[in-house]
């Protein structure tokens, strides 16, 4: 204990780093995910096959791979030199994005197809169907992969280490070495990163709930559902008086 609060402001640094890569690489899968998850969904076969390229080039990279060349390659054959945090935001949201996208594309898809035929019906253009109909529904049942997505994204930013950045798991090595409690020093990153996870789920299961009362699903804020009726009984029916005799 006494080992992570006397080295707190370096844990602290190297989180503030892993979670910028975390954040900024979630932002660049995000929108990646939504414009290839979308067009992969159309019926326009060049935008198919456009959206299938980047999937299978994508998820069949490893990130690691991916941010080595991006970072020590592309100098080589550009003469650009990209910054260390931006060669990790793109080599994860690269990445992370080829899975998103068929996570957005199957969502799509899941929606019923009387949806579809209803927006039809009500003669509503391409973006209209999909901003107003077809997304607020698929994105309730994208929420959950995506929260899985965003938990992987985060533990693949401990290979930006071997960039030079200072992320955790880089500060976990110097102060192992430094010290040679390597217990100690990867127990605290262990704790970080642990914290860095649930608040991230936290954010996404806020999320859901959210999507989930706007479609209905769920009571709104505030107001606990009704308890269900018990049966009543049947009533016996009731017989008029003839003649003063019931």
């Amino acid at each position: 204990m006494l080992f992570f609060v006397d080295r707190l402001p370096l844990y602290l640094e190297g989180a503030y780093y892993t979670l910028v890569i975390t954040l900024g690489g979630c932002a660049l899968a995000f929108v990646l995910a939504m414009i290839v998850g979308v067009i992969g969904s159309t019926d326009n076969p060049v935008g198919r096959v456009v959206a299938n390229v980047y999937v299978e080039f994508f998820r069949g990279v490893a990130a690691l791979v991916l941010m080595f060349w991006l970072f020590y390659g592309l100098p080589n054959v550009t003469p650009y030199q990209l910054a260390p945090v931006f060669a990790a935001i793109l080599a994860l949201g690269l990445n992370v994005g080829a899975y998103g996208a068929e996570n957005v594309r199957g969502a799509i898809k899941a929606v019923p197809k009387a949806q579809y035929e209803a927006t039809v019906a009500l003669n509503l253009r391409w973006f209209q169907r999909m901003r107003l109909v077809i997304l607020p529904q698929a994105w309730a049942q994208m929420l959950p992969t995506f929260g899985n997505l965003v938990i992987e994204l985060m533990k693949g930013s401990a290979v930006v280490a071997l960039i030079a950045i200072s992320d955790l798991t880089f500060v976990a090595r110097q102060q192992s070495s430094a010290s040679g409690q390597t217990l100690a020093a990867f127990a605290s990153a262990l704790v970080m990163y642990f914290v860095i996870a649930q608040t991230l789920q936290l954010g996404v299961r806020v999320l859901e709930r959210r999507a989930n009362r706007k479609l209905g699903r769920l009571p709104a804020r505030g107001r606990s559902p009704r308890p269900p009726r018990s049966p009543r009984s049947p009533r016996s029916p009731k017989v008029r008086a003839v003649g003063g005799v019931r």
